[in-house]
């Protein structure tokens, strides 16, 4: 019994011994790297304060929440609906998309970065530091003030800024790729390859606790 139980753990261990590794690098960036740093949250500026002062007189079909807000010098509406979100000016007009100058434009007033650069996206992309954010949205290459280049994202029609990316934040993702093992996507959590190496990873460790006790009990 104490063999069978000795070599389990031995092959198990090897096995699963570089995704052990992955999991305890991993595991420690996460720890020593603040998620709100990672997300740029410091290169926001926040919003001061302002007051709506639209006469908002409409209908909105089948709207079930709507959400106020400044773009630039005007009041928008953000409506959701079943369909999914529709953004109105104060008279009810359906919004246009921002131009790429003001989309430039929000970002330097929303944040202390430089933009450079913006180009629109208009597609998905597996593994893309933009997934999950509705399309089309803009890209804005922007720098910090210490010349390293971070990707802003900005909504065409909200103006809102959906995600700010820099190189912690890729590494991160890379790093969070490994930890859930989802190297293409990193989002899927439930995937068959995590639920095995977990349960492996139980096993084993199972398996080395009991070979200890079983190796303490014949001294």
């Amino acid at each position: 019994m104490k063999l069978i139980i000795r070599k389990t753990h031995k092959y198990l261990s090897f096995f699963i011994s570089v995704q052990l590794l992955l999991w305890t690098v991993s595991g420690i960036y996460f720890a020593f790297n603040k998620i709100e740093l990672v997300r740029g949250e410091q290169y926001r500026v926040q919003p001061s304060d302002y007051v709506i002062s639209d006469n908002l007189n409409f209908k909105i079909p089948d709207a079930t929440s709507l959400n106020l807000q400044r773009l630039l010098d005007r009041t928008i509406i953000i409506a959701t609906t079943p369909s999914g979100k529709n953004f109105y000016d104060s008279n009810g007009i359906p919004l246009e998309k921002l131009t790429p100058n003001q989309a430039m434009e929000i970002v330097s007033i929303k944040t202390t970065l430089k933009p450079l650069a913006v180009q629109v996206i208009t597609k998905t992309r597996k593994g893309s530091e933009y997934r999950g954010r509705d399309l089309p949205i803009y890209k804005v290459d922007t720098e910090n003030n210490l010349g390293k280049l971070i990707n802003v994202y900005v909504s065409v029609f909200s103006g809102d800024i959906v995600a700010i990316r820099s190189n912690q934040w890729r590494i991160w993702d890379l790093m969070w790729g490994f930890h859930i093992m989802d190297w293409v996507e990193r989002d899927n959590i439930d995937n068959l390859l995590l639920k095995i190496f977990s349960i492996l990873a139980l096993i084993s460790s199972i398996s080395g606790v009991l070979l200890f006790f079983k190796v303490e009990l014949n001294q």
